[in-house]
């Protein structure tokens, strides 16, 4: 197979098929992921048969119990896939939204269009349902995509791949609109972040490896983040309640997902009040604990912490712990160590916290929230194509309006510039 006429071939089509993307309506793009859901409902066992395939070439290649299981789709699993295509169907469409409409001194009215991005090509690893997860976001918002799933789904891919073909044509979209790599070739996802004349943006989903290869190759713009070294900040002048319940939440609610609590920051005045009754909690579920010297001191089972520590994702029950002097230590640590993905701050004081807010350099900042809420799902987007720690041109959880750009309009009455 030749990979790079290949992937020529699918950059060619996917460019013709955003433009007709571009031009459908709402009601068009909610009849396609209806039509999709119906055909994921009536392949139910082709799906699962499919991916039993997988499952079964996995365990013979020795992936582990948490790959397997990321890799599984259950009965469940197809459901709530048919469920998120109605989800995203129901969530209001950007395409065309017109903002900051205003008049100017000649009589013309300026303001800005949403407008889809064009071509989107996504990478991700083993997680099949990620599949159709991709191709609502990117159908609804106007877009075409190019889908290049982990080796180890690919035949529960193809599989979904043909049930979103068979919905596209049955509303009159183009099929090209979602075209799902079908070879397993790494060469094709060398060829992908390179196919500058037809590929508008590459989203990559999957372990910091993967995200860092494709950030260090590819000469098309890249919507990620690498990391998610997440902190709470408890502030002296804290509601104990609060910060426990939020503390523990930030940390223990899921350890394997980007926007659990990593490291958390106590100042020194509260640090005897709460450090106890958290570490009582975090050891009760297994947490292993690794401190500053002043956190040891407080917590004889902590390990004490080192260097590397604070620069660590663990997406484990391992936290870090540091007793800090005050609010400008505990921003100038997260500042430093952070990811700039998801940081909180437990407080009572309105002021401070309003520093907290603008002085945080991070994608997500919160005032008496735990970290978790950092989804898309959460924030109200309905459904999110990943999250994005860059300052252009999103930030945040990446939903609709993430992918789509704005564009300049301008109304007139015949004007003409003197």
């Amino acid at each position: 197979m030749d990979i790079k006429a290949a992937m020529q071939k699918l950059g060619q089509q996917a460019k013709k098929a955003g433009r007709e993307m571009s031009k459908a309506d709402t009601n068009k793009k909610n009849q396609a992921l209806f039509a999709i859901a119906e055909q994921i409902e009536a392949s139910r066992e082709t799906i699962t048969a499919e991916n039993q395939k997988d499952l079964a070439a996995g365990k013979a290649n020795g992936l582990d119990a948490a790959s397997l299981d990321r890799l599984e789709l259950t009965a469940s699993r197809i459901t709530a896939m048919i469920e998120g295509l109605k989800q995203v169907a129901s969530l209001p469409d950007p395409v065309g939204e017109i903002s900051n409409l205003r008049y100017r001194p000649t009589g013309i009215q300026v303001g800005q269009m949403r407008v889809p991005l064009g071509v989107i090509g996504i990478i991700y690893e083993s997680r099949p349902n990620v599949t159709i997860d991709a191709a609502a976001l990117c159908l609804k918002s106007g877009n075409a995509c190019i889908l290049r799933g982990g080796s180890e789904s690919i035949h529960s891919n193809q599989a979904i791949a043909a049930c979103i073909a068979k919905g596209l044509e049955q509303v009159g979209l183009p099929v090209e609109a979602v075209q799902v790599i079908a070879t397993t070739d790494r060469a094709a996802v060398g060829e992908l972040i390179t196919l500058q004349e037809y590929v508008d943006v590459i989203v990559p989903r999957g372990g910091k490896s993967l995200i860092e290869r494709i950030t260090n190759e590819a000469t098309i713009p890249v919507i990620k983040h690498l990391d998610g070294i997440c902190h709470v900040y408890i502030d002296d002048k804290a509601d104990l309640d609060k910060a426990v319940t939020i503390a523990m939440n930030a940390k223990t609610h899921r350890y394997g997902v980007c926007n659990a609590m990593e490291t958390l920051l106590v100042a020194e005045h509260i640090a005897p009040k709460v450090l106890p009754i958290l570490a009582e909690s975090y050891l009760a579920k297994g947490v292993e604990l690794r401190g500053c010297l002043k956190t040891c001191a407080l917590i004889p089972q902590a390990l004490r912490a080192t260097e590397e520590d604070w620069h660590t994702e663990y997406l484990a029950p391992i936290l870090s712990i540091k007793i800090v002097d005050n609010m400008d230590e505990a921003i100038a640590h997260i500042n430093h160590y952070g990811s700039a993905h998801t940081d909180a701050i437990v407080t009572e004081d309105y002021t401070l916290a309003r520093r907290f807010l603008r002085e945080v350099d991070s994608s997500s900042v919160m005032v008496n929230a735990s970290t978790r809420f950092a989804d898309g799902f959460e924030y109200g987007l309905g459904a999110e194509i990943g999250i994005s720690t860059d300052k252009l041109h999103a930030r945040g959880p990446v939903g609709l309006e993430g992918l789509t750009s704005l564009k300049f309009i301008v109304l007139g009455d015949g004007q003409i510039r003197q």
